[in-house]
């Protein structure tokens, strides 16, 4: 599907990001993994390599502008060519210290920032050029329903995703005619190895409560699928669009399920 294309995945080293990177590989792309996880990136590309696809780990801050530059630059050079950009990576370390916006520092909403949604259009911006030589390319952007909806928690993150849902559209309206998609995914609960571990019984099952599907949370690989349509010639036909993947989290009035509950045991 992705044979001599170019697919730059941004925090491809682990989570929803190495997923990406792995059925980009699969399905012939060759892959450029953009992450601070030196050795994760490594062992990632290593991986890929060893079973005949083609990956490189470029150590990336995406909250350095200029290391992101040099990234891009980078992948032209070795590559010779740019045709998918996905902007994955996040801060996801500063969620501990994310709270509401009277408890949230401005330095953390900084760092958030830079990190989940400067990174995105800096990233755009670089491969921008090299798509718009082409005439084709496709931008991915790994949003989330924190985006989508308002919550007493985690502030400067859905913030900053809320704007990346907006940067989706923007670069969809402006280049699209030039042959440029850009679509996001916004996913909801992701069962990475370390989101699952640190689920207990109680809060696993608030989830499966307001979930319209019987898994509680999605696998990385289920985000990756979206992402990967996205990018393909598949879905040329779609552009300026935000898919959630989230169990149906969004799609109904999150107050039944508690209704619902009462209702059983009142039974």
């Amino acid at each position: 599907m992705f044979e001599g294309k170019v697919a730059i995945v941004t925090g491809g080293a682990s989570g929803i990001g190495l997923a990406t990177v792995e059925c980009f590989a699969r399905s012939g792309a060759l892959v450029v993994i953009a992450d601070i996880d030196a050795n994760g990136g490594e062992n990632a590309a290593q991986n890929i390599n060893g079973e005949g696809g083609r990956a490189l780990s470029i150590t990336t801050d995406v909250s350095d502008p200029e290391q992101i530059s040099e990234m891009v630059e980078k992948t032209q050079s070795v590559f010779g060519r740019i045709d998918i950009l996905v902007n994955n990576a996040a801060a996801l370390s500063l969620l501990i210290e994310d709270d509401h916006l009277l408890n949230t520092e401005i330095d953390v909403w900084d760092q958030t920032y830079r990190a989940n949604q400067q990174s995105a259009m800096v990233a755009s911006k670089c491969v921008l050029p090299s798509m718009l030589e082409q005439g084709a390319g496709a931008i991915v952007n790994v949003s989330s329903v924190d985006g989508m909806s308002g919550d007493d928690t985690r502030f400067a993150y859905a913030m900053t995703k809320a704007a990346l849902n907006q940067l989706t559209m923007m670069v969809a309206t402006r280049y699209g005619k030039q042959g440029i998609r850009c679509n996001a995914v916004a996913p909801g609960l992701v069962l990475s190895p370390a989101a699952d571990a640190g689920l207990t019984p109680p809060v696993q099952q608030v989830f499966a409560d307001n979930s319209l599907v019987p898994a509680h949370g999605a696998v990385p690989d289920e985000v990756a699928a979206v992402i990967t349509f996205l990018a393909s010639t598949q879905a040329s036909f779609i552009n300026g669009e935000i898919i959630r993947v989230d169990g149906g989290l969004l799609s109904h009035v999150s107050h039944l399920a508690g209704i619902r509950s009462i209702a059983n045991t009142d039974g």
